[in-house]
C-alpha cells in the first residue's frame, strides 16, 4: 500500500467522522433556528393583527358608529378587521393563519375549537397575560403555533357584550341575542393564535442543510486535491527520484546528481542522503586502491 493510498484513506475517514458530526449538529441547529424564525414571522404577523385592531377601535369605529343604529357593519369591530387583513395577507403567507378564538363569540366563525379552548383556559386559569408557543398534532400533520390572551382592558367593550339590551339594535338584529354577551371587565375571553405547518420549518431548514452539506462536501473535494497535488510535488516526488538514486547508486552508478538544499524535513533527507552517496563513493575508491 502506498503512502499517498494510505494518506488518502486516513483523510476520507477524517472528513467522513467530520461529516458525520457536522451533518447532526448543523441539522439540529438549523431544525431549531428555522423554526425560530417562523415563529418570528407569526410573531410579527400578530403584532399586525394588533396594529390592525388599534386602528380599527381608534380611527375606523369613530367615524362610522352613527351608522350603527340604523344597520351594523362588521368592519367596525376590530377582531373582523384583524382577522379581514390577515386573509388579504394570507395570499402571499398562505402557509400562516390567523384566528380570534373566543369562548363565546358574537361572530360564530369566531368560536373556538378543542385544542384553542384549552389555550384560552389555560390563560384563563393561570391569568397569564404573556404570549405561549407550542406545537399540535393535526389531520395534516404537526403545527406549530403562537397565542396571545384577548383580555376585556377597554371598558367600551362591554358595551356590545355586557347584556343584549345594551346593544346596538343592528347588531342583535344580525347575529342575535344568544351569543357574545356576559363579558366582564379585565376578562380573558379569548386568544389570538397564529397557526403554521411544521412541514414550513422543515423544508427551510433541510434547503438550508443541503446547501451546507454541499458547501461543506465541495471543500472537501478541493482541499483533497490540492493536500494530493502538495504531497505529490513535496513528498511523493522527491522521495521517488531518491528511491531511483539509491537503486542506481546500489548498482555502482554514481552519475546521479545530487538533491538540492532546503530547510524542510525532505531536504534535509535529501542533504543525508547526499552525503552518504558522497561518503560510500569515497570508501569504494579506497577500496579500489
Amino acid at each position: 500500500m502506498g503512502l499517498r493510498l494510505k494518506f488518502n484513506i486516513v483523510l476520507a475517514l477524517v472528513f467522513a467522522a467530520g461529516m458525520a458530526v457536522s451533518a447532526y449538529v448543523s441539522h439540529e441547529l438549523l431544525q431549531r433556528n428555522a423554526k425560530h424564525e417562523v415563529l418570528s414571522n407569526a410573531g410579527l404577523m400578530m403584532e399586525a393583527a394588533l396594529a390592525v385592531r388599534g386602528y380599527t377601535v381608534k380611527q375606523v369605529k369613530p367615524l362610522i358608529e352613527y351608522q350603527l343604529a340604523e344597520k351594523f357593519l362588521p368592519q367596525s369591530v376590530p377582531a373582523y378587521a384583524a382577522a379581514e387583513t390577515f386573509n388579504a395577507l394570507r395570499t402571499k403567507y398562505p402557509d400562516f393563519s390567523y384566528k380570534e378564538a373566543l369562548l363565546n363569540p358574537t361572530n360564530p366563525r369566531n368560536k373556538a375549537v378543542e385544542w384553542e379552548n384549552d389555550i384560552v383556559n389555560s390563560f384563563r386559569n393561570t391569568g397569564m397575560t404573556d404570549e405561549v408557543s407550542g406545537e399540535r398534532d393535526t389531520p395534516v400533520g404537526r403545527m406549530l403555533y403562537i397565542a396571545r390572551p384577548i383580555q376585556i382592558k377597554d371598558a367600551a367593550c362591554l358595551a356590545c357584550h355586557s347584556v343584549p339590551s345594551a346593544a346596538p339594535a343592528s347588531m342583535i338584529k344580525l347575529y342575535g341575542e344568544s351569543n357574545g354577551f356576559g363579558w366582564k371587565h379585565q376578562e380573558i375571553v379569548g386568544a389570538q393564535v397564529v397557526s403554521v405547518p411544521m412541514t414550513l420549518p422543515i423544508k427551510n431548514a433541510n434547503k438550508a442543510f443541503v446547501t451546507f452539506m454541499g458547501s461543506l462536501a465541495a471543500i472537501f473535494v478541493v482541499t483533497f486535491i490540492v493536500l494530493n497535488i502538495m504531497m505529490s510535488v513535496m513528498i511523493i516526488r522527491p522521495i521517488r527520484r531518491m528511491s531511483k538514486s539509491a537503486d542506481k547508486i546500489s548498482q555502482g552508478d554514481f552519475n546521479v546528481p545530487e538533491f538540492g538544499k532546503g530547510s524542510d524535513e525532505v531536504a534535509a533527507l535529501g542533504t543525508s542522503f547526499n552525503r552518504m552517496r558522497r561518503s560510500l563513493q569515497k570508501a569504494l575508491k579506497l577500496i579500489e586502491k
